[in-house]
């Protein structure tokens, strides 16, 4: 298959390198088309070579790029979601697939006018590893690959089409969905990261304070916000129960996708997974100490694009969700101005009823 891969970060690599390891043609549109070799590895900690695969060619042209492309994966952040489906639609015909990986942020109804046009769009709930760059356009490396993914698509009689293709590319086992919500509504980083950086910057004013000590975002994981998390968590499957016309049966409460229902035992779990290991705060050094990183993505994009894509499915169905409020109405005090926020109403999504139309086909 023509394979483009949208977005040469760490996922984006390592896309890339498993499909063209598996026989297909495969093009990076990136912005440094320049820096990217024709030979891409996924190596593990010890730098053993995982998988490897020559790509055809790294473009930043969308006409080459997306045109007589088959499978269009998007891997860019949930707030360049928009420009990317303004690069990518006027080139897609009936029965190009668009993959979101992963597959929540509103990036589903950002390519809203892709569908509409005979294309397929398809998310996957959670990435396959832990991934990181070890030198950008080469090689990533990449941690504890999970044992099955899950995927859905838009319209929703394409989804097990959607895991073939993801399952035979990435040579994982891929199990559907039983709709897209189950992507949309997916916790994880809406309210884990989110949870987690309230709790840690919860008194900070900003041009005030300055912390002397930011202690790591999982290592050194706390208590108090495990159990801000667990308020958030049940808000999201209360409103699960509340969206009655959805089986959303596989958004999975973080207490099952941890395996921990304790406080404690959730804690100590986040705290040990090897692939959250050593991985800072995301914190900006100043004078006399440090200040959260309002610029990194843990701010921009699971804030903007993560918890409040939730609440606003809660304010479309008439759900209540104060804890959640609580932490995005924190956010709201600190936050830089000039980034965006995903909104359902900018893509004519205003009401219960335009809701549940775009999801159930």
């Amino acid at each position: 298959m023509k394979i483009t891969i949208y977005g040469g970060g760490n996922i984006g690599t390592q896309f890339a390198a498993h499909y063209a390891e598996a026989g297909n043609d495969v093009t990076m549109f990136t912005s440094k088309p320049e820096k990217f070799a024709k030979h891409l590895t996924v190596v593990n900690h010890d730098g053993q070579i995982l998988h490897e695969g020559d790509i055809e060619t790294a473009t930043s042209d969308p006409a080459e790029a997306f045109a007589d492309a088959d499978v269009i994966f998007i891997i860019v952040p949930s707030f360049a979601m928009k420009k990317a489906a303004s690069n990518v639609i006027p080139y897609v015909k009936k029965g190009t697939f668009i993959g979101i990986i992963p597959g929540n942020g509103g990036g589903e109804v950002s390519f809203k006018d892709a569908i509409d046009k005979g294309a397929i769009v398809f998310g996957l709930q959670r990435v396959p590893s832990v991934a990181r760059l070890v030198e950008y356009g080469k090689s990533v490396c990449a941690t504890g690959y999970r044992k099955t993914l899950y995927a859905a698509a838009l319209p929703k009689k394409y989804t097990e089409d959607a895991c073939r293709i993801l399952s035979d590319g990435l040579q994982m086992e891929c199990k559907a969905l039983p709709n897209y919500l189950n992507l949309t509504l997916t916790p994880s980083n809406p309210i884990l990261h989110t949870t987690r950086l309230m709790t840690l910057f919860r008194d900070y004013v900003p041009g005030k304070t300055v912390y002397q000590y930011v202690p790591l975002f999982y290592e050194d994981w706390s208590d108090e916000t495990t159990e801000l998390l667990f308020e958030c968590d049940a808000e999201v499957q209360g409103l699960c129960r509340e969206l009655k016309d959805f089986d959303l049966s596989e958004v999975k409460s973080l207490k099952v996708h941890y395996e921990n229902d304790t406080v404690e035992g959730f804690t100590y779990k986040i705290q040990n997974i090897e692939g959250f290991k050593g991985l800072s705060t995301p914190v900006v050094e100043v004078e006399g100490g440090y200040i959260p990183d309002l610029d990194s993505r843990y701010f921009t994009a699971d804030f903007n694009y993560g918890l409040f894509v939730i609440m606003q499915v809660a304010e479309l169905v008439g759900y209540q969700m104060p804890n959640c409020k609580e932490v995005f109405d924190w956010y709201q005090k600190i936050k830089k101005l000039g980034y965006g926020e995903f909104s359902y109403k900018e893509f004519g999504i205003t009401d219960k009823g335009s809701f549940e139309k775009f999801y159930k086909q």
